[in-house]
């Protein structure tokens, strides 16, 4: 079965934080892919790893930061990076830009309904518990990073 072209014009897009906005391609057993536009300062993605998907990151515009094990990179546009299954990572825009994201994930693990549920959370519909008790639904599990953490203070003044 072909799958019906995704049009900008009628693409879902889901405000899951403050400045930030998911906007939902193709989810299939295969692929799983979206875009992310981030506002300067916006919080981006917590420290997750996935268990059985490959997470893929290609920057269209702006700069994002990304932590990839105990590494933070800056991606500039054009860049691409590929998270394999089990590696800690998480995202933002780089400190004083805003970052847009092609991301996709192989294979693909019927993510849009947790894109949903963070819109959910971010309108007060939903609370962080739901999104924690998803963990196993969704691929998506929490982590700690000192890496991270050290990244934010130090792009403060």
């Amino acid at each position: 079965m072909t799958e019906i072209p995704t049009r900008a014009a009628t693409a879902e897009a889901v405000q899951d934080a403050p400045g930030s906005l998911i906007t939902l391609l193709t989810d299939t057993a295969e692929l799983t892919c979206n875009t992310a536009t981030f506002d300067e300062g916006a919080a981006g993605a917590p420290v997750h790893f996935h268990t059985k998907a490959t997470e893929f990151f290609h920057v269209t515009a702006g700069r994002l930061d990304l932590l990839v094990g105990d590494e933070v990179h800056t991606l500039a546009a054009g860049d691409f990076i590929a998270v394999p299954p089990g590696v800690k990572h998480a995202f933002a825009p780089a400190p004083g830009h805003t970052a847009s994201v092609f991301v996709g994930f192989t294979p693909g693990m019927g993510r849009f309904d947790y894109y949903r549920l963070l819109g959910r959370v971010h309108a007060g519909e939903a609370t962080v518990q739901d999104i924690k008790d998803s963990s196993s639904t969704y691929d998506n599990h929490y982590a700690e990073s000192a890496a991270w953490s050290g990244r934010r203070r130090s792009a403060e003044p």
